[in-house]
């Protein structure tokens, strides 16, 4: 085995306008750390071959594609993550097409919309039109809806909790659900008061991405779901032999909101993504992602099921 070394990056905690809501706004970090990295090496175990991609998973899911397998449909569901801790899927609704209000027991679920708008309607909170680049998050046991608005169906990336199914109120007819069947019930405690740390909602293009600068802040975070804005200035390629890190109990994905996001994971040539694409490195594998040279500025959104999740580096 080789020795490896931790480097974990702290994101900060920052407000990042009014209509967002603050986030962590002076309040304690949910799951602080004793200090930016370990002081000494380790032995960290790694997986001898590396975590196969089994579908719908891919180390590069590209937005053109995607559209295109879809050309010609409104209404549709492309799944493109699944792993033991998260599901993701990309999801066309159509003009005037309105979700059944609907949330979810124990976690939370958020989407980025790609395209289109969409009218939101969460309970605690006033209804609101998202639009390509929100950032919105549903905290749990708030039932919520989606009714897309404009000429256009709306396009959402979103992402939950693994193999989680959603609760109705009893004005709604559940969807069907293989292996299950829906039973009234009563339940306690009641909604989260993740609003008081987290943001309903981030407008990324006008409260992030109205300048030249880079960012590091976070979106949401809780002891079960992790996930940042990164944002920064084009890099040079680093050489192939710079491997970057690997996480030993999770994988990770992310979705690029804007520019060009390079990346080199293990088993793969380096290749580049762009705005709408979804890339995965699995449990185990090396990656080094990196803003890429061909564009100015360029932001990934990060997906974890933990924070702060642990980067092992190598020593050579």
């Amino acid at each position: 085995m080789k020795a490896i070394a931790l480097l974990t990056a702290a994101a900060i905690s920052v407000t990042i306008g009014v209509s967002a809501q603050a986030q962590f706004n002076g309040r304690e970090d949910p799951m602080p750390v004793t200090a930016p990295k370990i002081a000494e090496q380790y032995w960290s175990a790694k997986p001898t071959k590396p975590t196969p991609y089994a579908a719908p998973n891919k180390v590069h899911w590209k937005l053109s594609e995607i559209l295109a397998a879809h050309r010609g449909q409104t209404d549709w569901v492309q799944p493109i993550v699944r792993n033991p801790e998260q599901d993701a899927d990309y999801i066309s609704l159509g003009a005037g097409k309105k979700t059944k209000r609907r949330m979810y027991a124990d976690d939370r679920v958020v989407w980025i919309v790609q395209d289109g708008a969409m009218r939101v309607s969460i309970d605690g909170t006033e209804p609101f039109v998202a639009t390509k680049g929100f950032m919105v998050n549903v905290p749990f046991r708030h039932y919520y809806s989606i009714e897309t608005v404009g000429e256009k169906p709306s396009l959402r990336f979103e992402v939950r909790q693994a193999g989680s199914a959603p609760l109705y109120p009893l004005d709604e007819t559940p969807d069907a659900r293989p292996g299950y069947e829906y039973v009234k019930v009563t339940g306690t405690p009641g909604p989260s008061k993740d609003r008081d740390t987290n943001p309903i909602y981030v407008d990324f293009f006008k409260q992030i991405a109205n300048d030249d600068k880079n960012y590091n802040g976070k979106f949401v975070w809780d002891d079960h779901f992790t996930s940042n804005i990164l944002r920064g200035k084009a890099q040079p390629i680093a050489p192939a032999t710079s491997k970057g890190h690997f996480h030993g109990d999770w994988t990770e994905f992310w979705f690029i909101m804007e520019g060009k996001v390079g990346y080199q994971i293990e088993g793969y040539p380096y290749f580049e993504s762009e705005p709408g694409d979804v890339v995965t490195a699995q449990k185990g594998r090396w990656h080094r992602p990196s803003n890429a040279p061909g564009a100015p500025i360029s932001t990934r959104i990060p997906f974890n099921p933990r924070p702060v999740i642990l980067h092992n580096f190598a020593t050579d």
